[in-house]
């Protein structure tokens, strides 16, 4: 994979450091920046912008990136150039060939730099909540940093080349308090780079395997997933696949199901690390966060309750998921699944409802259009099958009335969904309490067909005939959010158009739970070929397949690995 902008952050497996444009309304998206994502996206990330310099002057420069090695190569047609690379999730090292580098610091208050014996500086960060250590490893380093009451008054810093070797080397490490030169700093900066070559193609020949067709997209995936990995610390407990490294820096708790049933085949661990990481951080009430970063969590809203779904999916492929890791996870599902019950079910009709889109993960689905709190068919659905797959691991585990109590609760549970939500046409939605039925056209509401053999064949086909043709949610690029016949359909609409990853993914799972395997197999190759072509974005437009939002999404990645390991199982097959 080689690329020649910046939409794709430049960062490493575990790291908190980031280099990348900022991403924000009324910014320079040419000037790249060298960013620290703890504490999330609520925060600003820019750490130092960066200069390519010849002598005092600043030059233009051109981008390529590797997952391995960042290149800055000057405009003028020297050749001159500045690279970039990680020696460790906490370093990174920067070499310049015959060009000099200005470093600026984006300071706040009490922010300063101070200089050590060993000629290296400290850079301490109150915005960051972090210290930065500048250690000149060939060349000269200058930092301009005065000292003014009680601050300093800005911070630059200038590495020139050695007159020699017409060369500089510099590493910036981050750390919380106390600062440890790293070994592997005592080698070049060619093997460092060898080293992360290495172990990002560990990481790729790990992925499961898609046609040779979307080499493309899968080289796109693979890397995303591997960088956008952060190591643990504060809140996170694990290892955590953030859902991007340009601005969604947190994870949330429905995109770490999607990330965890990627790795599950190849990289078990890992992937019951994303699957358990928010349990950790389960509220005494049951609640899980909405999301999650190593130094806070949002807990006023959540998210669907797909973690029965995920965990289904992964148990019939792995057998890592033993009696062990069932026990550990038994009692959080539990307490997950009666929060909603105790808490999210104010008119006491067995139905839980939604307070705000957000928790349903479609912010601003058509299906919140008329107010809240709102009650539709998905959120029982995922709420069934959890119960389902409770039952299943209370009776592996030998809790026989446990397992009973959890099949009745499901049974309830789905006669109360099809008194409620089944209409002669399909599915509804409707706000709680006075149970007016919301006027939708919402994909949302075709999320039941996971329910597969649940449901009756002739409440499939009604859903599938709806979907396909009457509705008008499939295009050439799969399934629109909204149907694009909608007076609410926008093709940048969040939740009220474009094709999603999740959506998708859903979908599939639904269609090949109803029987309906080749129109899944066609699902998935239409988000496969558009993925490739369009790269990892967060959405798509559902008319043209062209990326929107965030151009480096995890469980748009996660997804289309495992969409394309679908299609390629079936080529195999055949």
């Amino acid at each position: 994979m080689k690329v020649a902008n910046m939409k794709i952050p430049f960062s490493y497996y575990g790291s908190y450091l980031v280099i990348s444009p900022i991403h924000r309304k009324g910014s320079d998206q040419t000037k790249l920046f060298i960013r620290h994502i703890r504490g999330g996206d609520e925060r600003d990330s820019s750490l130092f912008a960066i200069e390519m310099l010849r002598g005092e002057e600043s030059i233009h420069y051109d981008v390529e990136m590797e997952p391995h090695l960042l290149s800055l190569i000057a405009t003028d047609g020297s050749g001159d150039s500045i690279k970039c690379c990680f020696s460790s999730n906490s370093t990174i090292r920067i070499k310049g060939n015959r060009v000099g580098l200005k470093l600026t610091a984006i300071t706040g208050a009490y922010d300063y730099a101070l200089l050590f014996p060993d000629s290296t500086w400290e850079i301490n960060s109150f915005i960051q909540k972090r210290r930065f250590r500048l250690i000149p490893l060939e060349g000269s380093l200058l930092v301009d940093a005065p000292f003014e009451v009680d601050k300093s008054k800005h911070i630059f810093a200038y590495c020139k080349p050695d007159m020699m070797t017409e060369e500089f080397d510099l590493a910036i490490t981050e750390y919380n308090l106390v600062f440890k030169k790293e070994s592997n700093l005592s080698l070049s900066f060619k093997e460092n780079v060898l080293q992360a070559e290495k172990e990002f193609k560990d990481w790729k020949e790990g992925m499961l395997k898609i046609p040779d067709a979307y080499n493309n997209g899968f080289d796109m995936a693979s890397y995303i997933t591997w960088s956008c990995v952060v190591k643990p610390d504060g809140l996170l407990t694990r290892p955590a696949m953030y859902m991007s490294k340009n601005w969604m820096t947190n994870i949330w708790s429905w995109d770490h199901c999607f990330n965890a049933m990627a790795l599950i085949d190849n990289n078990p661990e890992l992937a019951w690390d994303q699957f358990c990481i928010f349990f950790d951080q389960q509220d005494r009430s049951g609640a899980l966060p909405d999301f999650l970063n190593d130094q806070g969590a949002l807990w006023n809203c959540c998210k669907p309750p797909i973690h029965g779904w995920a965990l289904k999916w992964m148990m019939e492929r792995t057998t890592y998921i033993d009696n062990e890791r069932l026990v550990e996870v038994y009692e959080p599902l539990k307490r997950w699944t009666n929060w909603w019950f105790y808490h999210r079910d104010d008119d006491q009709d067995g139905v839980c409802q939604y307070n705000h889109g957000n928790d349903s993960g479609w912010d601003n689905s058509t299906v919140f259009a008329k107010g809240i709190p709102v009650e539709t068919p998905d959120l029982s659905v995922f709420l069934i099958i959890q119960m389902d797959v409770l039952q299943k691991i209370a009776k592996q585990l030998g809790k026989a009335k446990e397992a009973l109590e959890w099949e009745h609760r499901a049974d309830a549970t789905f006669s109360a969904m099809m008194e409620h939500f089944w209409t002669e046409n399909g599915f509804r939605a409707c706000l709680s309490t006075t149970h007016e039925t919301i006027k939708s056209d919402s994909l949302l509401l075709y999320i039941p067909l996971i329910l597969g053999e649940r449901l009756t064949n002739e409440q499939r086909n009604i859903l599938l005939t709806n979907l396909l043709t009457k509705n008008e949610f499939k295009t050439d690029h799969g399934f629109a959010t909204e149907s694009v016949t909608s007076d609410y359909y926008r093709d940048d609409g969040y939740w009220r158009g474009p094709i999603w990853a999740p959506s998708t993914m859903l979908l599939i799972d639904g269609l090949l739970a109803c029987g309906e395997r080749d129109l899944a197999i066609k699902i998935a190759e239409a988000f496969c070929q558009m993925a490739n072509q369009s790269g990892m974005a967060e959405n798509f437009n559902a008319m043209t397949g062209e990326g929107l939002r965030d151009p480096a999404f995890t469980w748009t990645s996660s997804v289309f690995l495992i969409a394309g390991s679908l299609i390629n199982k079936e080529c195999v097959t055949k």
